[in-house]
C-alpha cells in the first residue's frame, strides 16, 4: 500500500468516526442541526477523498449515504431509529471496505460487493419515502397597537429602477406581479421623490422606485432572480428577515474549514449572492483606486456591503470570524505532520540503544576515574534521558479515542438485549502509549459487553428494585503510581458470589466445604470455561472471554482486580503501565543477580533490623508492613549479608517491602520482553541489558505485593484499621 492510500485510509477512519459519533448523538434526541451538518460534511469529506485516491467503490456507496443525508438535514426524510441503525450499517461497510484497503486489497470482494448490494437497497428504501413537506420559515408575528402585523420577519427588497427600462420593453409591476410567485407582499411602498415636474417629464422614462416587504420561504438568490433581466439597470438591495439573520450565522459557521474570502463564506452562505459581491468587489477596486491617489486608507468589503445596506453587520461580523477560525486552524494544522507508527517504532528502538551504549559508556568512565570523562558521560546521560522522554511522548495518545468507540459497543449491545443503557466516560484526555492502546481495546470490548449482559439487571427488575430503569455503564481512566489505571464499572446486581462458589464446585474447581475468601471467589471468574450463565447466547454463556482478558492484560505486564457488592454493582479495575519500551528504575542486587524495580513504585528504602520484623512482617514506624526476600523467592544460593535493605514499593493503593542485598541506584531501564518459555513466571515483569552486557531482570511490583499479602492473615494487613501492637495483624496502608 502506497503512502497515499495509507493516508487515505487513516482520514478516512477519522471521518467514519465523527460520522458515527454523530448518528450515536442524534440516536440520543441531540438532533440539533449541527450535529446532522457535522454527520453531512464528514461523509462528503469521505467520498471526496475516496476519489481521489480513486477508490470508486468507496465513493459510491459514500455517495448514496451523503445523498440520505443531504435528504435528511433539509428535513425531506424523517428522523427515526431505523434510518439511523441503517445509517450505523453504512458506516460498518465502509470500515470493512477499509480493512480490505489497508491488507493492500483495493478493490472489493465478491462478499463484500453482495453485502454491500444489499444494504444500498435498504438504504434506497429511506430515500423513497414520502418526502416531508420543506421546512417553513419561522415568522415571528407581533400584533401592533393598531392591529397591523410587524414586518420584521420578511424579506426587505429595495429597489430604483434605471430611467431606460421602459424602453427597454420592460414593466415594473410585471416584477411586482412575478413576486407573488415566491410568496406574500405584506406591504408596498412605492418612491416618486426623482419624478420630475410636469413639464420635464419624458413619457418613455421611468422614475419609480419600490419599498417592498415580502413574507417568502424563498432565497436571496431566488429573489434576485425574479429582477435579473434589469439587473444592470436598477439599483436592487435585498434584506433578510431578522429571523434569517441568525440562520446565516449558523450556516456560516457550519461552512466547512476550507481557506475563504469573506465574500465567499457570505456568498456558500446564501447572504449574499454572487452578483452582490461581483458588485461590491468593483466598488472597492474604484474605491482603492481613489485612495491610492488621496493616500487614504482604502474602505474594506465588508464595510462598501454595509454601507450600501446590502448586508447587516452581524453578518460581515460571523464571517469575518469564521475568515479567522479557518485561517487559524490550518496554521495549527502545519504545525503538525503524520509519521507512519513503524518508523516512530524504530526511533523507540534506536533510542533505547542509545540508552545501553550511553550506561555502557557512563559505567566505563567511572571505572577509569578520570573526572573529566566522568563529568562528560553525565551530560551525555542528561541529554539522551531527554531524548528518551520525548522519544515516548511522541507514541503518547489520548484514550479518549479508544473510548468513544464504545459509543457504539453499549448501543449494539443494549439494543440485542432490549435493554437501556447510558455510557458515562470520565478521563478520556488521559495519556499512555499507543502500543497498549492498541491491545487493550479488545479485552475493555469484552468487559462492556459483560457488564450489560451479565451486570445490568432488565428494566422491570430495576423497577422492582427502586433502580432508574436505565442501566448505567461507566468508562474511568486516570494516573496512579506511573501507571495507568482503567476501570469499567456498572450500576448492577454485582456477582452472585453463591452461584460462583456452587458452579466452582460442580466443575471440580473447588471442594465441597472449602473455605476462600471473598477475593478468591470473585477470581474464580477468570477461569478457563467459568461461565455462570444459563443460557448460552450470542454475548456469552461459553466461558471464553474472562480468561482471555486476563491472559491479554498480563501480557501488557498488567494486572485485573474486581470489586463488587450485591446489589450496587460491579467494578473491574485494570492496572497498565504506561509505556511498553523504556523506564526509570531502580537497580538493586541479590548474591551476583540484579534486579530492576519501576522507579514510580519505589516508595522509600531502608536498613533491614531483625529487631522489627516478625514472620515476613515488618514494623514500618508503627505500621504493619508486609515484605518478600527476592533471594527466598528465586531460590537465591549463598548467606544472606550481615546488612540487608528493604525497597518499599507500592501499586494499587497498597505497600510492602522488598528485601534485596544491596542498593545500586536509578538507571534508565530499556525493556526487553521476556520469551514464551518464562511468559507464565510470577514477579518478573521484563528484562534489560546493563551497560556491562549483563541482563538484568525487572520486576512486577503488582503481582509481588499480592504474594507478600499472602499470609495467615493477608486479610486483615489491608483492613486499613487504625494500627494495633506488631502481634495483630493490619493494614499495610
Amino acid at each position: 500500500m502506497d503512502e497515499l492510500v495509507s493516508v487515505f485510509a487513516q482520514e478516512a477512519r477519522e471521518q467514519l468516526a465523527a460520522m458515527e459519533e454523530g448518528l450515536l448523538r442524534l440516536e440520543r434526541g441531540q438532533q440539533d442541526p449541527e450535529t446532522i451538518h457535522a454527520i453531512f460534511r464528514a461523509a462528503h469529506t469521505l467520498k471526496g477523498a475516496a476519489g481521489v485516491v480513486e477508490m470508486q467503490h468507496v465513493e459510491s456507496f459514500t455517495h448514496l449515504l451523503e445523498n440520505l443525508l443531504d435528504q435528511l438535514r433539509n428535513n425531506q426524510i424523517a428522523l427515526t431509529s431505523e434510518l439511523i441503525t441503517a445509517l450505523l450499517k453504512g458506516c460498518d461497510h465502509i470500515a470493512a471496505m477499509l480493512d480490505r484497503i489497508e491488507r493492500g486489497q483495493l478493490e472489493e470482494d465478491s462478499a463484500l460487493a453482495q453485502s454491500g448490494a444489499a444494504l444500498t437497497q435498504q438504504l434506497k428504501a429511506f430515500s423513497n419515502q414520502e418526502k416531508s413537506a420543506p421546512p417553513t420559515m419561522p415568522v415571528a408575528v407581533v400584533e401592533r397597537a393598531g392591529g397591523d402585523t410587524a414586518l420584521s420577519d420578511c424579506w426587505h427588497i429595495s429597489i430604483r429602477f434605471g430611467r431606460d427600462v421602459l424602453r427597454m420593453g420592460m414593466d415594473p409591476i410585471a416584477f411586482l406581479r412575478y413576486l407573488l410567485n415566491l410568496g406574500e407582499i405584506v406591504h408596498l411602498t412605492t418612491l416618486w421623490e426623482s419624478m420630475p415636474a410636469a413639464e420635464e417629464m419624458d413619457p418613455e422614462s421611468c422614475y419609480l422606485g419600490f419599498e417592498i416587504n415580502l413574507r417568502s420561504n424563498a432565497s436571496k438568490e431566488q429573489i434576485e432572480n425574479v429582477f435579473a433581466f434589469c439587473r444592470d439597470e436598477c439599483d436592487l438591495y435585498i434584506l433578510p428577515p431578522h429571523s434569517k439573520i441568525s440562520d446565516y450565522i449558523d450556516l456560516i459557521d457550519k461552512l466547512p474549514e476550507e481557506p475563504m474570502r469573506i465574500g465567499e463564506i457570505l456568498v456558500k452562505s446564501g447572504a449574499l449572492t454572487q452578483e452582490e459581491l461581483e458588485q461590491g468587489l468593483r466598488r472597492q477596486q474604484a474605491a482603492i483606486k481613489i485612495a491610492d491617489a488621496t493616500d487614504k486608507i482604502p474602505p474594506k468589503l465588508g464595510e462598501i456591503l454595509v454601507e450600501r445596506k446590502i448586508l447587516q453587520p452581524e453578518l460581515v461580523e460571523a464571517a469575518a470570524a469564521k475568515q479567522k477560525q479557518i485561517v487559524e486552524k490550518k496554521a495549527a494544522e502545519m504545525r503538525l505532520i503524520r509519521v507512519q507508527a513503524d518508523k516512530l517504532d524504530h526511533l523507540i528502538d534506536l533510542v533505547g540503544e542509545l540508552v545501553i551504549a550511553g550506561a555502557s559508556a557512563n559505567l566505563l568512565a567511572q571505572k577509569s576515574g578520570q573526572s573529566h570523562l566522568v563529568e562528560a558521560t553525565s551530560v551525555l546521560s542528561r541529554l539522551v534521558e531527554n531524548i528518551r522522554d520525548s522519544a515516548l511522548q511522541l507514541r503518547m495518545v489520548q484514550i479518549g479515542e479508544t473510548f468513544s468507540r464504545f459509543n457504539r459497543v453499549v448501543r449494539d449491545t443494549a439494543k440485542e438485549l432490549g435493554k437501556e443503557i447510558e455510557l458515562v466516560i470520565n478521563g478520556a484526555e488521559t495519556e499512555l502509549d499507543k502500543s497498549v492502546v492498541e491491545k487493550i481495546g479488545d479485552p475493555l470490548v469484552h468487559l462492556v459487553r459483560n457488564a450489560i449482559d451479565h451486570g445490568i439487571e432488565p428494566a422491570e427488575v430495576r423497577a422492582a428494585l427502586g433502580k432508574p430503569s436505565k442501566g448505567r455503564v461507566e468508562l474511568n481512566a486516570y494516573h496512579d503510581s506511573g501507571s495507568i489505571v482503567i476501570e469499567v464499572a456498572d450500576d448492577g446486581g454485582g456477582l452472585n458470589l453463591e452461584k460462583i462458589q456452587a458452579k466452582a464446585i460442580e466443575r471440580g474447581l473447588i471442594q465441597p466445604g472449602q473455605l476462600l475468601s471473598e477475593q478468591e471467589l470473585i477470581n474464580l471468574i477468570f477461569e478457563p470455561g467459568f461461565s455462570t450463565a444459563e443460557q448460552i447466547s450470542n454475548l456469552s454463556g461459553r466461558g471464553v472471554g474472562m480468561d482471555v482478558v486476563k491472559r491479554s492484560i498480563q501480557a501488557l505486564r498488567g494486572s485485573i482486580e474486581v470489586k463488587t457488592q450485591a446489589g450496587v454493582g460491579t467494578r473491574f479495575i485494570i492496572r497498565l503501565p504506561l509505556t511498553l519500551a523504556i523506564i526509570d528504575g531502580f537497580l538493586t542486587a541479590v548474591g551476583k543477580a540484579t534486579y530492576v524495580i519501576p522507579l514510580d513504585n519505589v516508595v522509600e528504602c531502608l536498613e533491614l533490623k531483625e529487631a522489627d520484623t516478625r514472620e515476613h512482617m515488618l514494623n514500618l514506624r508503627g505500621e504493619v508492613l508486609p515484605f518478600i526476600r527476592l533471594r527466598e523467592f528465586f531460590g537465591i544460593s549463598g548467606a544472606r549479608p550481615r546488612r540487608e535493605n528493604v525497597v518499599v514499593v507500592a501499586a494499587g493503593g497498597l505497600k510492602a517491602g522488598i528485601v534485596v542485598d544491596h542498593l545500586l541506584g536509578e538507571f534508565q531501564t530499556v525493556i526487553k520482553p521476556l520469551g514464551s518459555l518464562f511468559k507464565n513466571l510470577r514477579g518478573i515483569g521484563g528484562s534489560t541489558i546493563l551497560g556491562s552486557g549483563e541482563v538484568a531482570l525487572i520486576l512486577d511490583v503488582q503481582a509481588l505485593i499480592q504474594l507478600a499479602s499472602q499470609t495467615e492473615a493477608h486479610t486483615q494487613i489491608y483492613s486499613r484499621r487504625p494500627q494495633p501492637p506488631l502481634h495483630t495483624v493490619s493494614s499495610a496502608q
